[in-house]
């Protein structure tokens, strides 16, 4: 009796610690998927910056503002 007792508690670790490293390998999966997503959205809001800058030249350059005000001048007429 004594012996089934030993055998099933070494399977028990066994079975244990087999299971454990199955969690670490699914959780170091998850974390490396979830810093590439990270990498890319930060790409993504660099991109973004970039074309408001453009954005914000495009507005504030005092040709831009003349054209509008010539489009509104030639409507009004």
């Amino acid at each position: 009796m004594p012996f089934i007792v030993a055998i099933v508690a070494i399977i028990g670790g066994l079975l244990y610690s087999a299971y454990e490293q199955k969690v670490k390998l699914q959780l170091a999966k998850e974390k490396n998927k979830t810093s590439e997503h990270e990498e890319n959205l930060a790409k993504e809001v660099a991109l973004l910056k970039e074309r408001i800058v453009v954005l914000e030249k495009i507005v504030t350059d005092k040709n831009y503002s003349l054209k509008d005000e010539i489009d509104s001048l030639s409507k009004a007429s």
